[in-house]
């Protein structure tokens, strides 16, 4: 007989002789190994790029019935003990060596479902990082004492029907497609679609009750439903819808499973909630004790059990990006898990993106919005004070509250609550010299100084730094001017205007932080964008001052910004039939403008949609951005092999970010490469581009450069973010 044919002999006693290359072997310590399924393949907790795999590890016996995939566990790696998460368990390894035993199992709770695992996965690919990165994402830190909790769940009380719960369908009515898609979910379909949500007023008027609805629908049909909100406010306003249309919130201990007949709950799941309730929230839909699940951005991987629908509301708002690597978006994590469990999938705003009209126009959803007279009919009467509009009021027309929004104010002031929206927070966020109007600087590290008081001492807003005694460098003189207002001084400002009307300030900065809601009593609301409260009724009147400054700067996404700020405040507003009107003042950019005017975000995204197609630049091509040392760049770029149809931009010098400003979600710093702002040479970014349609090519090709490079060791320093939002 060959000698070759023969099986070789066993290390492993008790198994049966293997078939095929790999076998299991005898751990490196020769501990005993489980006699089934001996070999764990781990996802291990480490940074480098060329190590983004998985590890196999032998199963010793006495943790053979507790090593189960997505079970955390501790292993040698590298001669230190790291974490990590086993996938899966097999027969046999195509290692070649010894394998090393796993040290110890940290937690019987699998706590990384299968689906979960396989979603970070597509999201690392999708985004050229680490799986272990989007994990650290996905699955909260482990409390052993919340694991081990037993007792009676409670939930919140059931709350009667409120007589809103009729807009619930007249909302869907008055959409093309709203009633179809109610119909779906409830059928156990799973429909795509981009909602344009009606403007509505109150606490639960509007979208909240409208998306309660549609995850209510799914639950009919008995699948989950997952929810990710931009943040606690918005999140609170659904739980709220939620509670009005039955469906219980489970706030405390984990409890038994409920039975089918039991009523429907929910929980949420948010950054902010803390350690203990977040986990256990984590716990709940791992468990199955719960099948919704509404929150943040953590919310979009929650490990929920047939999925019926994944829902991404206002996806244009900039808390849906993540700001850890590798930086995924919740709309495209919530497509990604759309297309991987062939689950249901919406998007909702009042605006819309141009991300998600680019999937209306490939096909891949379709449009739910209302017909121009539904518009006209819910929303407020929109007018546009600009130079031109304001040109017959002579000087008057030059302020910056001009005479027109000084009457509507004092009109609304009668029957409700006007709302103010300022662009800046503070009270002088950037002053100048009185009589020459250079910027004024700060004498220490050239930061632009602010006031944040009448009274106040001049301050840098970098570094801290008191200017007391600033003198101007051009003209020396010593008095200061705005430049830009913030919320407090016109808070201050109205105050006078509008002698013995409150005046309230919402806002992360304002002396009484984010307020959620206001009575509808009259009052006057100063708030930054996205920090409007809710009036019950609606706001009579709402001022959108400095209108110019929302669409000053230069970026791919300026319009779509203004236009989403402007309409998600204009929303709060009641109809044009109930006397609301909302005064765009300031001379922004016209296309935004007009398209707010006619209410008409989607037109917006279209054309911004067909020029970016035109240009070659995202949504309609996939772009990544490479910055470091030139050097560097220059190797890395050099050695990506481009799909077809892909080129390179620059590269060029760009600016390290300035001293105490605001770092953007995805500038340089990623995990496995340093900042280049320690280096003496200027960093340089070069920008590589493919179409949309070969960007999971891109993906593949910077994963495949970046393990190459960070195998070599090459000492250059680079940073790699795919679909940067700026290219500037």
């Amino acid at each position: 007989m060959d000698p070759s044919a023969r099986p070789e002999q066993l290390t492993l006693p008790g198994l049966a002789a293997p078939t095929g290359a790999g076998r299991a072997r005898r751990s490196e310590t020769g501990v005993p190994l489980a006699q089934v399924l001996p070999i764990a393949r781990v996802c291990v907790d480490v940074s480098p790029p060329h190590l983004d795999r998985l590890f196999d590890y032998t199963v010793p016996a006495a943790m053979s019935e507790s090593v189960r995939p997505g079970v955390r566990v501790k292993v040698r790696f590298a001669g230190q003990d790291v974490d990590g998460y086993v996938i899966e368990r097999v027969d046999r390894t195509e290692h070649a060596g010894a394998l090393l035993a796993l040290r110890r199992v940290v937690s019987a709770e699998a706590v990384l479902s299968p689906e979960v695992a396989s979603l970070a996965r597509s999201v690392a690919d999708y985004y050229a990082g680490s799986m272990t990165d989007v994990l650290r994402l996905a699955i909260p830190p482990r409390l052993a004492r919340v694991e081990t909790e037993d007792g009676p769940a409670r939930v919140s009380g059931r709350q009667a029907p409120d007589p809103q719960v009729d807009e619930v369908r007249s909302h869907w009515s008055d959409i093309r497609g709203g009633d179809a898609l109610l119909t779906r979910l409830t059928a156990g379909e799973s429909p795509r679609a981009v909602w344009t949500a009606l403007p509505g007023t109150g606490a639960l008027g509007g979208w909240p009750l409208a998306l309660a609805e549609a995850v209510r629908a799914t639950a009919r049909s008995g699948r989950g439903v997952v929810v990710a909100l931009p943040d606690a406010r918005d999140v609170e306003r659904l739980a709220r819808a939620l509670v009005v249309l039955g469906i219980e919130e489970r706030t405390a201990a984990l409890g038994p499973v409920p039975g089918p007949s039991g009523p429907e709950e929910f929980v949420r799941l948010t950054a902010d909630m803390g350690p203990t309730p977040r986990y256990r929230s984590f716990l709940a839909a791992l468990r199955g004790h719960v099948r919704i699940v509404i929150g943040t951005r953590a919310a979009a991987f929650a490990p929920v059990a047939n999925l019926g629908l994944v829902v991404c509301w206002d996806d244009i708002d900039s808390m849906h990006q993540e700001r850890r690597a590798p930086y995924p978006h919740v709309r495209e994590v919530l497509a990604l898990r759309s297309e991987q469990t062939g689950c249901g999938f919406l998007i909702g705003s009042v605006s819309r993106s141009i991300h998600a009209q680019a999937l209306v126009a490939s096909g891949w959803a379709r449009e739910l919005v209302a017909d121009r007279a539904t518009v006209r009919a819910r929303a407020p009467r929109v007018q546009a004070l600009t130079s031109v509009e304001l040109a017959r009021e002579g000087a008057g027309g030059a302020a910056r509250l001009p005479n027109a929004a000084w009457q509507a104010i004092t009109t609304g002031l009668k029957t409700g609550p006007v709302l103010v929206q300022v662009p800046r927070a503070g009270y002088l966020p950037v002053v100048a010299c009185v009589r020459c109007r250079t910027p004024a600087r700060c004498a220490v590290c050239v930061g632009p100084l602010a006031l944040s008081g009448a009274h106040a001492v001049p301050q840098c807003s970098w570094c801290g730094a008191l200017a007391g005694g600033w003198r101007c460098p051009e003209c020396s003189a010593t008095g200061l001017r705005s430049v830009r207002v913030g919320s407090d001084r016109t808070a201050e400002e109205l105050g006078k205007a509008f002698p013995g009307v409150t005046v309230r300030v919402s806002g992360a900065r304002s002396a009484a932080g984010v307020i959620a809601q206001v009575p509808d009593s009259p009052a006057l609301v100063v708030c930054t964008p996205g920090a409007e409260p809710v009036a019950p009724s609606g706001y009579t009147v709402a001022a959108l001052l400095d209108a110019a400054v929302s669409t000053s700067h230069v970026g791919l996404y300026t319009d779509q910004e203004a236009l989403h700020r402007w309409l998600t405040a204009a929303a709060l507003v009641r109809p044009s039939d109930a006397g609301g009107r909302v005064l765009l003042v300031g001379d922004a950019a016209p296309t935004p403008t007009n398209a707010f005017v006619r209410w008409d975000p989607a037109g917006l995204a279209q054309r911004e949609l067909d020029e970016r197609v035109e240009l070659a630049l995202p949504p309609a091509m996939r772009i990544a951005s490479v910055t470091g040392d030139r050097h560097a760049v220059a190797m890395f770029v050099a050695r990506v092999a481009l799909p077809e149809g892909g080129s390179v931009l620059g590269p060029v010098e760009v600016a390290p970010p300035e001293h105490g400003a605001h770092t953007p979600a995805r500038a340089p710093g990623r995990r496995g490469a340093a900042r280049t702002a320690s280096t003496l040479e200027a960093p340089v970014r070069a920008i590589v581009r493919v179409p949309a349609g070969r960007g999971r090519e891109l993906a593949r090709a910077l994963s495949a450069a970046l393990a190459t490079a960070s195998a070599k060791r090459e000492t250059g320093l680079i940073s790699i973010v795919l679909d940067p939002k700026e290219m500037v």
